[in-house]
Order: C-alpha cells, then sequence, then structure tokens
C-alpha cells in the first residue's frame, strides 16, 4: 500500500544541490563572476581618472600654446575688452582648432577679454584665478559658468616678466564621460571572454571530480572518511598505505605498533622510517609473494601487498608472533615427548637385560650392568654441568643430546668448551641453541658418522657459539641468504610456517650488538658461528681468579671424546 502524499510533495524543491560536480561548478561560476565584475571595476576606476588626467593636460597644452600666440599680450594693453577684438578672435581661433569647449583670456584683475558667449566679456571670471594669475599653472576639475569641465589655467607674462593676466582653458567633462562609456563595450567583451573560458574550465573540472569522487555528495565523503578513519583504528590488523614515490601515506595504531614506529612516520620515504632489511622489501614490493613473513624487532609479521591504481600500494600485516611462540612450544612440547620416548624405550631395554640376567641368576653381572648404566648417565650429566655451567643452556644440552641420540646422531661438547653461569639473557641464548642445534640435528641425520659438535666459549663478557654437523653443508651461494625469514629447506610443518628459526637466530644476535655467520668445514658439514658481546655478566669477587678459554683459530673440529648420551 503505497504512503499518502505529504502537502508539496509534488512540487519540485529548489536548494543547494548536494553532488560534489553541482557545488563545484557553481561555486566556481560565483567565484569566476566576482572576479570578473571586482577586476572590471578595478580597470574602470584607473581608467576614468586617466581620462580625467588626460583632459587637464590636454587644457594645459592648449593654454600653453594660447599663451604663447605673439600679440595676446600686447593687445590686453593697448585695446578695450571686446566681442569682436583682436583677443577674442584669436581665442575663437584657437578654441575652433582644438575643439575646446571655451578659451577665456583675462587681464590682472579677472577680467575677460575672451569668451564663447560674448556677453560675457568685460565680467569678471567665476572661478578663482588667483593662482593662474600668481605666475602658476592650474590643472583641475571644475565647474564654471558652462559646466563642469577639465581645466588648464597658464599666467601670462609681458616683456619685463610681470604677470599681465592668464588664459584658461577648458575642455567639457562630457567628453571626458563619453570616451569613457566608449571604452566599457570593449572591455566587457573582453570581461565576457574571460568570463566564458572561466566557466569552460570550470566545467572541466567539475567533470573531472565527478569522475573521481564517483559523483558523491560531500555528505557522502565525509561520512565515508569518518567510517574509513574508525575502520582503520578499529581494526586488530596493520594496515600501510604507501604512494607513488614509496613514501609513507597512512598507517593506522596496530601497524604503529606492529612496525614500532610513530604517527610521525606518515609522509616520509619508507626505508628512511624503517631502515635496510627485509620488512621494507617486503612493503615496498622488491619481495613478492602472498603472506610473506617479516621479523621487526621481536615481532613475527605477515605480510600481504596490494598495489593501487596511483603507483602506490597497501600493505596489511597480522602480527603472527603469539602463533610463532605456540608453535615452538609446540616444537618443545614434541621434542621434550621424543627425548621422553627414546629415554623410555633405553630404559626398557635395560631393565629387559636386568631382568634376563636376574632370572638366570647372574646377579654378580647384574650389579655391574646396574652400576656401569648409573655412571654413564651421571657422567654426561657431569659432563655438561661442568662445561656449561648455565643451568638452563645445560639442562638444553642434555634433551637435545637424547633426541640427536634417538635419531642416529651424536652430540658431543668441543674440547675448551666453559661457559661460566653469568650469562646476562639465558633465555635468548637458549633460543639461539636450541634453534641451530635443531637445524644441525636435521641435517646431520642420516648422513655417515652423523654427529654435532658444539663449541661454547667466553671472551671477557663476549659468549662465542659454534655449531659444527657433519651434514651436506650450506651452498655458498645461499649462505647469504639462510639467515632471510622464510629461507627453508624443510617441509612446512602443521601449525604454520618455517623459515623463521635462523631468521631469530640472527635477530637475537644482532639485538645484542653481535653477528651470526655460516661457512663450510674442510671435513664436511656446515659451521654455524655466533658471537654475542656483552652477553655475559661481570665477574664477582669469586669469578675473578676463573679461567677463560681463549679462542683458538677457526671453528673447533669435530674430535672424538665421548658423545653426551648412547647412539644407537
Amino acid at each position: 500500500m503505497n504512503a499518502p502524499p505529504t502537502p508539496g510533495s509534488g512540487q519540485r524543491r529548489f536548494g543547494w544541490p548536494r553532488k560534489v560536480f553541482s557545488q563545484v561548478l557553481l561555486m566556481q561560476l560565483a567565484i569566476i563572476t566576482g572576479v570578473t565584475i571586482l577586476v572590471t571595476g578595478l580597470f574602470l576606476a584607473p581608467l576614468s581618472a586617466q581620462l580625467d588626467d588626460q583632459a587637464m593636460r590636454r587644457a594645459l597644452a592648449i593654454a600653453q600654446t594660447t599663451a604663447a600666440r605673439p600679440g595676446i599680450v600686447k593687445d590686453l594693453g593697448t585695446t578695450a575688452p571686446s566681442g569682436h577684438g583682436p583677443v577674442q578672435s584669436a581665442a575663437e581661433q584657437v578654441r575652433r582648432a582644438t575643439g575646446a569647449e571655451y578659451v577665456v583670456v583675462m587681464d590682472r584683475r579677472g577680467v575677460r577679454w575672451s569668451h564663447p558667449d560674448t556677453h560675457r566679456i568685460g565680467a569678471v571670471v567665476s572661478t578663482d584665478p588667483g593662482r593662474a594669475l600668481s605666475g602658476r599653472e592650474v590643472m583641475e576639475i571644475d565647474s564654471g559658468t558652462l559646466g563642469r569641465s577639465a581645466r588648464g589655467k597658464v599666467p601670462l607674462f609681458d616683456t619685463s616678466g610681470e604677470v599681465a593676466g592668464a588664459v584658461s582653458v577648458g575642455i567639457a567633462y562630457d567628453s571626458v564621460r563619453a570616451r569613457l562609456l566608449a571604452a566599457i563595450p570593449g572591455l566587457l567583451a573582453y570581461a565576457g571572454g574571460a568570463l566564458a573560458v572561466g566557466a569552460l574550465a570550470a566545467y572541466l573540472i567539475s567533470r573531472r571530480l565527478q569522475r573521481q569522487t564517483h559523483d558523491l555528495a560531500f555528505s557522502d565523503i565525509s561520512a565515508l572518511l569518518t567510517e574509513r578513519e574508525a575502520m582503520l583504528h578499529g581494526i586488530r590488523e596493520g594496515v600501510v598505505a604507501l604512494d607513488g614515490a614509496g613514501r609513507v601515506r597512512l598507517l593506522n595504531d596496530e601497524a604503529q605498533r606492529l612496525l614500532g614506529v610513530g604517527p610521525q612516520a606518515a609522509g616520509r620515504p619508507l626505508e628512511e622510517v624503517l631502515g635496510d632489511g627485509r620488512t621494507a622489501d617486503v612493503l615496498a614490493g622488491r619481495v613478492v609473494g602472498d603472506d610473506l613473513l617479516a621479523v621487526r624487532g621481536s615481532r613475527v609479521l605477515l605480510a600481504n601487498r596490494m598495489p593501487t591504481d596511483d603507483g602506490g600500494s597497501v600493505v596489511t600485516l597480522r602480527d603472527r608472533t603469539e602463533l610463532e611462540h605456540l608453535g615452538r612450544e609446540l616444537d618443545s612440547t614434541t621434542g621434550l615427548i621424543d627425548a621422553l620416548r627414546a629415554q623410555d624405550h633405553e630404559h626398557a631395554n635395560r631393565l629387559h637385560t636386568l631382568l634376563g640376567l636376574l632370572e638366570l641368576e647372574m646377579h654378580e653381572d647384574a650389579m655391574e650392568f646396574i652400576t656401569e648404566v648409573v655412571g654413564v648417565h651421571r657422567a654426561t650429566a657431569e659432563q655438561v654441568t661442568e662445561k656449561v655451567q648455565d643451568p638452563l643452556l645445560a639442562a638444553l644440552l642434555v634433551g637435545k643430546a637424547t633426541v640427536a641420540a634417538e635419531r642416529g646422531v651424536s652430540l658431543r661438547l668441543a674440547p675448551g668448551t666453559l661457559l661460566p653461569d653469568r650469562v646476562v639473557d639465558p633465555r635468548g641464548l637458549v633460543t639461539v641453541v636450541g634453534n641451530l642445534v635443531d637445524n644441525a640435528t636435521d641435517a646431520a641425520a642420516g648422513s655417515d658418522g652423523a654427529r654435532i659438535e658444539v663449541a661454547l666459549r667466553a671472551e671477557g663478557r663476549t659468549v662465542i657459539l659454534g655449531v659444527h654437523d657433519s651434514g651436506p653443508g650450506v651452498p655458498r651461494e645461499q649462505q647469504a641468504s639462510i639467515f632471510t625469514e622464510g629461507w627453508s629447506t624443510k617441509d612446512v610443518p602443521a601449525h604454520g610456517r618455517r623459515g623463521l628459526g635462523l631468521a631469530l637466530v640472527r635477530r637475537l644476535a644482532e639485538r645484542q650488538g653481535g653477528s651470526v655467520t655460516v661457512s663450510g668445514a674442510d671435513a664436511g658439514g656446515a659451521v654455524f658461528t655466533v658471537v654475542l658481546p656483552e652477553a655475559l655478566a661481570e665477574p664477582g669477587p669469586e669469578g675473578a681468579a676463573e679461567t677463560v678459554v681463549g679462542r683458538p683459530d677457526g671453528p673447533p673440529p669435530l674430535t672424538p671424546p665421548a658423545p653426551m648420551g648412547e647412539q644407537r
């Protein structure tokens, strides 16, 4: 059912249009019209003054020419003022020749000797002749017996240089006004042409704005901007917009938090804001792909880039730090389960062996077997804790040795390994060692004489870590990119992406001012060397006499000391 019409609904209501095209066009036309009228008025005002000045100068020139005629001063002294006298005749001749309104010659008393109206000859002039009779030339616009005129007055001098009278010439002001009015049509034609060109330009600009704004109203654009700001700063994904020149156009709050930059980054080049590195390469589009990994500080980011029509781009960032931590905790849990399973397998075999010895009533052999097993485990733990005095790192190496042994890899400490219990950031060092040992285990597994050698040394407050495996090694052409986020030779795990372990190792090392490098060994395999300056605290009084093992030249060789954990 249709709603009843409201009063006046059938009538079209005229008002200010809503569309950007119409509003901009009307505003520009109003501005152009106003400017045209203003410019025309500003041009007419000096034109009127210029015409007045020209008329006064013309009157003055005619007066000067009349005063210079021979016989005028002599006739003033020898004849009487008359409508038929020589002065009147000479003045009328000049007036008719120049088109002036009047040419009046007066004596020193201001009495007219010439005038277009002969009845006024012999009478005193109607305007003050004082300045001209005092010897000065005068230009003015004034009103006299013949109406308003542009005047020029000059004195008449006798042979002795005394003022004998004056000449006053007037040009009708109506002729000045006529010249002004005659100039107006041409001026208006120019103004109309300028107005037409301006209107055409306004229309073209408005059409361009109409296309760029999709013919939306200003209120709609304002609402869209408000909604965009609310959306950008409300979502929990980072958004970075770049222009065609690579400058940061926009960062929302989440992007500022993830990248560790402030709002002042807007308008600056991307490299200046982020510096060199994979994160800047991903955002700038130098690294292409979907769901690209980047590490910024301690955060693991997932980036996707979408180019825009103007040559810029919009990049979305997702924080995968917690997910990566959960994945690594899952990896740690899986490793712990593997270690427990290996230990369970090992203990089951030993218990079966012990049970057999007891069933065979070989009691002395059973006692000897138990003593040997306990001694091996104790020796393994003592070997690690003696050389690696940090408890977290020692526990990590013992666990990793068990897991490596289950996979057929022998993990041992290099000769000269000694790390005091003064590590500033034990958890960070555990992460570095754990990642490198895991990678070395994967590389060495299945190789001939599979083994890993870990070297930990202290030089003053610097910790030097070396991990050498017997795997295939790292090709020389890939050694520069192996620490890049997303680089990996392993299959993708179920919980996420690979290629972050070595990248995190590099980040942790660089955060402490250190470095990580990879090289090949003469005996084969890869050697990872990590240098961590200021990784140890200052030694206390009890540690003053502590022996510091010097750094040998090059990475430690694989040597045959007893492995930590038995290899099957």
